[in-house]
């Protein structure tokens, strides 16, 4: 019976207007993937709309397109601009764009998409055949859980981003976290640190602070009289490319399980995974040191475990009707509006519909992956443009991705505002990027911990009679105390007393 609905998905997907389809939506997804603030759940939500018109079938293809599209495009932004099209492509940024500065901008590009394409690839797999599993290991995640994971998120990042002082990079994420908390309140509705501004009182909106983050400290510097350096690309064979891949087979399977792991996990989405994968990656490395200077290992990883979140993601929409990440929260609403139920009863009711979805995530991969090799030969000509002559656009797009969000000026204002906290946070050398993750996770943190506490009375002590909660307590006190060298001392004790 599976092998029939495989058949039946295919030969529904192979028809001319859905292969057209499928092409125009995934290249849609890129292209806005590409661009600084038009984000994976943006790229998705402003297809739901258009696609009301076409019949349910070329629907759901259009939109897992544009959204395989857009989650693969925001490496590009990343390695060539060192300004992320998508959150989460922030972990590609930290080796892509040193790369592009050795001259290889074209090769990093070849090898984000086509660990992309990998990602979502094993993803379907395990759409197809995890799904009861990991749905289970799901369920076991309450409040406490998910508090302990956004913390584990933030210190993780912490750890990779701060050259040489960790302290920087956990400030830096804590700050996020309290910028997460402006606005209404999750649970009461109360307005906090709004100060009677509506604006400030609906939150501060997050791509206008990536942009800011991330983009102006690079126009800045391209406008400081420093040493004239030309970037200039080396060409490359995709033998090249498919060897450096075959190389790193096992770092692409860890991630894409480790994004799929993450993705069924309601709320947190791609950019933690991110995270999550280039860490053990690099505590798996024989040469961590290496991490952040261009190393192929850690790029790969990043971009294999954002695009199998995918799937991840769909896996709880599929069985239990609750969205694993915001984009997936957006294409759920697009499935019912266009006449399925997802949830306990969909494989009674439609069953054919889960082969649909997989067939769809397969082919949008292998369009994704053509389409990104074809766009890389436009884009990585950037490279060759003056930073000079290249600033002021990206500073146009800066502030029309910031509007279009809401389409309202004070998120420019907003963009400008946290432009600046970038440039001295780059002045000081704390990283940005566990800022923005603490923007991120600040709500999923903020709003678990109350909920948990509310529950206990007050306790913490039910969150030390939980075993997932006791395991992340464990990562956590290591991930700290490995910073301050106790499991070097520990290890050098040992090491005296065996001399």
């Amino acid at each position: 019976m599976a092998l029939q609905y495989l058949a039946q998905s295919f030969a529904t997907v192979l028809t001319p207007i859905n292969i057209g389809v499928l092409l125009l939506s995934t290249f849609a997804g890129l292209i806005m993937g590409m661009l600084p603030g038009l984000s994976a759940t943006m790229a998705v939500a402003l297809l739901t709309g258009l696609t009301y018109s076409l019949s349910p079938t070329s629907a759901i293809i259009s939109l897992i397109g544009v959204y395989v599209g857009s989650i693969s495009g925001g490496c590009q932004a990343a390695v060539l601009l060192n300004i992320p099209g998508t959150p989460a492509s922030a972990a590609t940024a930290l080796d892509g764009f040193p790369l592009a500065n050795q001259g290889k901008g074209g090769l990093a590009i070849f090898l984000c998409t086509t660990a992309s394409c990998i990602g979502t690839l094993i993803s379907v797999l395990c759409v197809l055949t995890l799904t009861p599993l990991l749905t289970k290991l799901s369920l076991q995640f309450g409040s406490w859980e998910f508090f302990l994971l956004s913390l584990f998120g933030v210190i993780i990042c912490g750890n990779l981003t701060s050259k040489g002082s960790a302290i920087k990079g956990w400030i830096s994420g804590i700050l996020g976290l309290l910028i997460a908390q402006v606005g209404l309140d999750q649970l009461d509705a109360f307005p906090r640190f709004s100060y009677g501004n509506v604006n400030i009182m609906a939150g501060l909106a997050l791509i206008p602070i990536m942009i800011g983050l991330f983009g102006f400290p690079e126009i800045i510097k391209a406008f400081k009289k420093t040493e004239e350096h030309v970037l200039k690309m080396s060409p490359f064979k995709m033998r090249e490319g498919f060897s450096i891949i075959k190389n790193h087979t096992m770092a692409l399977i860890r991630s894409s399980l480790i994004g799929v792991g993450v993705g069924i996990i309601p709320g947190v989405g791609e950019d933690v995974g991110g995270w999550l994968s280039y860490w053990a990656t690099k505590s798996s490395s024989k040469h961590p040191e290496n991490f952040g200077k261009g190393e192929m290992a850690g790029m790969v990883s990043a971009e294999a475990v954002n695009n199998s979140c995918i799937g991840g993601a769909i896996i709880p929409i599929l069985s239990l009707a609750v969205p694993g990440s915001a984009p997936a929260a957006v294409l759920l609403a697009a499935f019912m509006m266009h006449g399925y139920r997802p949830g306990p009863l969909l494989m009674n009711e439609s069953p054919e519909f889960l082969y649909q979805v997989c067939v769809d995530l397969f082919l949008a991969a292998i369009a994704m992956w053509l389409l990104a090799q074809i766009v890389a030969k436009f884009s990585v000509k950037i490279l060759g443009v003056k930073k000079e002559l290249l600033m002021p656009v990206i500073y146009v797009l800066c502030i029309v991705g910031s509007f279009v969000i809401n389409h309202i000026t004070f998120d420019v204002k907003v963009m400008f505002l946290f432009g600046i906290v970038g440039f001295f946070l780059a002045w000081a050398e704390y990283p940005a990027a566990p800022f923005l993750l603490g923007v991120i996770l600040g709500s999923m943190t903020d709003s678990n911990l109350r909920r948990a506490l509310t529950i206990s009375n007050g306790s913490f002590m039910p969150m030390l009679q939980r075993p997932l909660s006791i395991l992340f307590i464990v990562a956590i006190v290591c991930l700290i105390l490995s910073q301050f060298g106790v499991f070097n001392k520990l290890k050098r004790k040992k090491t005296a007393k065996t001399a």
